[in-house]
C-alpha cells in the first residue's frame, strides 16, 4: 500500500511537471511568433516612406515647384525680349535720316537792297535773311520774277549768270545775297513796265516770297531786255 501511494505521487507530480513545461514552451512559442511580427511591422513603414523622401526621382521631383522656375523662365524671356524691343527701339531712333538743313522758304525773308549802277547797268541786290531760330543752308541760285500789281508775270524769268555754287550757312539772322542785273531801259530804248512787286524763290523751294518793287520800271521786251541773276553769296550785298 505504501509502495503504491508513492508511485501515484510520483506519477501525478512527473504529469504536473509535463504540463508545466508542456505551458512554458507554449508560452514561449507564442511569444517567439509575435515579437518579430511586431517588430517588423513597426519598422517597415517608416523605413518605406524615408526611401520615397529620398530617392533622387521621387522625392527631389516632389519637393521642387514647378511654378517659380516656369515663373523664372518667363521672367529670363521677358527680359530678353525687353532688351531686344530696346534694341529695336534704339534702331528704329537710328533709322531716321539727317535732318535737312537746307533754309525753307517760311524760314526766310527777302528784300531787294539799293541799286548801284555802272556803265549802263541797274544792279540790285536780292537779299535773302535767316529769320528763323535755327541755322540752315542756302546753295545755288534763286528764282525770281516780277509782277504786276494784279500779280500777272512782267517779262521772261531771269536768265542765270555763270558762277560756282557754294553752300552759304546761315545762322539765325545771317543773309546771303544774289545780284540782279539789267540794261537801264533809257539807255537801251527796251520796253518797259513799272513792277509792283518781285516774287523771290529761295533754292530748291517752291513756295515764294513777295517784296515790294519801288525802283522804277524795267525792261520787259526788246532789245536788251534782258534780266539776269548771279548765284548766291554771303552777305547782303552793301
Amino acid at each position: 500500500m505504501a509502495y503504491s501511494s508513492r508511485s501515484a505521487r510520483r506519477g501525478a507530480l512527473l504529469a504536473g511537471a509535463i504540463a508545466v513545461l508542456g505551458l512554458l514552451s507554449s508560452c514561449g512559442s507564442q511569444h517567439d511568433q509575435a515579437g518579430p511580427a511586431k517588430t517588423d511591422s513597426g519598422t517597415a513603414a517608416p523605413a518605406t516612406e524615408t526611401s520615397k523622401d529620398s530617392s533622387p526621382g521621387a522625392g527631389t521631383a516632389a519637393s521642387t515647384p514647378a511654378g517659380p522656375a516656369s515663373s523664372a523662365a518667363a521672367r529670363s524671356s521677358g527680359s530678353s525680349d525687353a532688351g531686344s524691343g530696346t534694341g529695336t527701339g534704339t534702331g528704329t531712333g537710328g533709322k531716321t535720316g539727317a535732318t535737312s538743313t537746307r533754309c525753307h522758304t517760311s524760314e526766310l525773308g527777302a528784300s531787294v537792297g539799293r541799286n548801284d549802277p555802272g556803265a549802263g547797268q541797274e544792279n540790285f541786290p536780292v537779299v535773302l535773311t535767316n529769320k528763323s531760330g535755327r541755322t540752315c543752308t542756302l546753295r545755288g541760285y534763286p528764282g525770281a520774277a516780277f509782277v504786276s500789281a494784279s500779280g500777272s508775270q512782267l517779262g521772261p524769268d531771269p536768265r542765270r549768270e555763270s558762277g560756282s555754287p557754294v553752300t552759304i550757312t546761315l545762322k539765325p539772322g545771317q543773309s546771303a545775297w544774289a545780284g540782279l542785273t539789267f540794261s537801264n531801259p533809257e539807255i537801251s530804248e527796251a520796253k518797259t513796265a513799272t513792277p509792283a512787286a518781285l516774287l523771290v524763290t529761295p533754292p530748291d523751294e517752291r513756295d515764294q516770297l513777295k517784296v515790294a518793287w519801288t525802283a522804277g520800271a524795267v525792261p520787259v521786251s526788246g532789245n536788251s531786255s534782258s534780266v539776269s541773276l548771279t548765284v548766291l553769296r554771303p552777305g547782303s550785298g552793301v
